[in-house]
């Protein structure tokens, strides 16, 4: 590869990359080109994660990122700034806050927990991001939301999605409403901003019990966040179809 080609590849940070979907997004994004930013809290596993892609010949570097530390996202932007710059952003780091969930059981320090991740988090990556994202190229903004955050789909009583859930459902509902924010704000910039939905994927979050593996549920978030210049904002999929807020 010429160094004129290096200059050209666009970049990408996922956060929470250092398993699971968020790994699988940074390995597609980079064997789609991309450099690849492998955004986790934890040293060890996100040196690992780093390791392993780059024994694939990936492209891919470690950010250092704790989505609640303000400090941790702010010195994340400053990386990315000296080091070339963003031109897609993943927010997939979360976390489920545990047991109970019922809302009746959980109580406010573990829903604020969750909701400091999942969706606090998610604006706090966001906005730090946002000046690098205005420079780059065909900029996208993509949210790892779930149908378990759907309205429609909740309130569908004999479709129902998920567990009773008084933390983790909340917050995905939470950041669909956000994503819709985003996207009015942000539509006369060329920034796309779309969640998806990976479908019920074996991960830490459930205990493996997923029916889809990783790299499967990832696919929706490739497909967003390489969507054509003028492709569609402010919408929620999974990787068949649209689906209901």
């Amino acid at each position: 590869m010429t160094e004129n080609s290096t200059a050209k590849k666009k970049t990408a940070l996922v956060t929470g990359a250092n398993k699971g979907i968020g790994y699988e997004i940074a390995a597609g994004l980079a064997r789609l080109g991309f450099r690849v930013g492998v955004g986790a809290r934890d040293t060890g596993r996100r040196d690992d994660a780093v390791q392993k892609l780059r024994a694939e010949g990936l492209d891919v570097f470690g950010v250092a990122l704790d989505v609640t530390d303000d400090a941790s996202v702010a010195a994340a932007a400053a990386q990315l700034e000296e080091t070339g710059g963003l031109d897609v952003l993943v927010n997939n780091a979360a976390i489920t806050g545990g047991v109970p969930q019922e809302p009746s059981k959980v109580s406010a320090d573990q829903v604020l927990r969750v909701v400091d991740t999942n969706v606090v988090g998610v604006i706090r990556v966001t906005n730090a991001m946002l000046p690098l994202l205005r420079r780059g190229e065909s900029p996208r903004i993509v949210n790892v939301s779930s149908t378990v955050g759907s309205l429609t789909l909740q309130t569908a009583q004999a479709e129902a999605v998920g567990p009773i859930s008084g933390a983790y459902s909340p917050t995905k509902t939470y950041l669909n409403a956000v994503t819709i924010q985003y996207a009015k704000e942000l539509a006369a910039t060329g920034i796309l901003v779309n969640a998806g939905c990976p479908g019920y994927v074996a991960t830490d979050l459930n205990g493996h019990r997923g029916t889809r593996t990783p790299e499967q549920g990832a696919a929706v978030f490739l497909d967003l966040a390489t969507l054509p210049d003028g492709g569609p904002t402010g919408t929620f999929r999974d990787d068949t179809s649209a689906q209901p807020w």
